[in-house]
């Protein structure tokens, strides 16, 4: 308001300097307005996230706390790009991903800063941190075997490695390998397995498949309900999703899939995270903690697990879902997540040397 009025040709300059001085005082005595005394800053989200119940998740973050959330979406490589090129200049304060691999390449190019949180190391167990606790992992998703019951039996898809039966040969439908779901699964299986065993394992899968790999989660869930094939590998959530749908043809597409939980009696089923990190150049570091600290609260967690069918870390706020809750309790694969970044680029070239393109 100042610079305004002094920008203006001004009668004589005590009438300036008093006209000044009576503005300053008008907005010294209003002082700042509701709004402004009810906000404590804003917190710059960058999310590799999509989905609708996120909203949800702000919405209440800026209930609770006060803080406006200001956040860009794009997809995982995008963002880190984005990151990249901003350098020091960059607003982000909070990185949300999905698949540790994602996390793992954002380490790698220096993206994130360790955070110290005796609440985010209470409650995010130790394998699905960052080794420098510069990332956290707020939900899980398992890596199942989708199959139509109609056609296989449970007992043909218990493991992984069954998949490389040659009685399955032309059953299979997988979506490509470069796609990090399907590299960070590799890069568990070298790790439990080591490489020679992973690639016959590879190299038997392909010799299964019933088209070459195409498509995303859900297509190959619909690719078993109109008989294309009859067996899949999809995250856990794709199908929850569908058996949730008020849409009948999503619908009757569920009700033709089955789930199986691989290798319970091994090393357990293949887990991965969705979670996020401080940014390297964080403006707004505090308000960042304080974001990721509401992730694991019971609130967050619930709307994670009611909203997104992923398993929260928080496992009491799957109450409200009766579908994911009939799920858990599965034995899972204890691989740290970090392990499943470090093995991706010999997990690709497995996969290429098995011809899984």
């Amino acid at each position: 308001m100042m610079r305004t009025i002094l920008k203006k040709s001004c009668p004589p300059l005590s009438t300036c300097a008093l006209m000044a001085m009576l503005a300053l005082f008008s907005v010294t005595a209003c002082g700042p307005s509701e709004q402004e005394k009810n906000s404590k800053g804003v917190v710059n989200i960058y999310s590799a996230r999509h989905y609708d119940a996120d909203e949800e998740l702000y919405d209440l973050f800026k209930k609770t706390t006060g803080i406006e959330v200001k956040r860009i979406e794009m997809k995982g490589d995008l963002l880190l790009e984005r990151l990249k090129a901003e350098g020091n200049q960059s607003p982000a304060d909070v990185i949300l991903l999905v698949d540790a691999g994602n996390f793992w390449r954002a380490q790698s190019a220096g993206l994130f800063q360790p955070v110290q949180s005796a609440k985010l190391d209470a409650s995010v167990p130790k394998n699905l941190q960052g080794a420098n606790k510069d990332w956290f992992g707020f939900t899980k998703r398992a890596r199942v075997i989708a199959y139509d019951p109609s056609r296989i039996k449970p007992e043909q898809v218990a493991t992984y490695s069954q998949l490389t039966d040659p009685s399955l040969k032309g059953q299979i439908c997988v979506r490509p390998s470069s796609n990090v779901y399907n590299l960070s699964m590799m890069s568990g299986f070298i790790q439990e397995w080591g490489v020679a065993k992973a690639e016959t394992w590879a190299k038997g899968v392909v010799a299964n498949f019933a088209r070459p790999p195409e498509g995303a989660d859900t297509d190959q869930l619909k690719a078993i309900a109109q008989g294309q094939c009859a067996i899949s590998l999809v995250n856990h959530y794709y199908a929850v999703r569908l058996q949730r749908s008020l849409d009948p043809a999503e619908k009757a597409i569920a009700a033709k899939i089955a789930l199986s939980f691989p290798d319970q009696k091994g090393e357990g089923t293949h887990v991965n995270v969705s979670g996020g990190a401080l940014a390297r150049y964080a403006p707004n570091k505090a308000n960042g903690i304080t974001f990721l600290e509401f992730l694991v609260s019971p609130p967050a967690q619930a709307i994670f697990a009611k909203a997104n069918d992923e398993f929260p870390i928080l496992t009491s706020a799957m109450d409200d879902n009766s579908a994911l809750k009939g799920l858990a309790g599965f034995k899972e694969a204890q691989t740290p997540m970090t392990v499943l970044g470090i093995n991706q680029g010999e997990a690709q070239k497995v996969f290429d040397r098995a011809g899984w393109k």
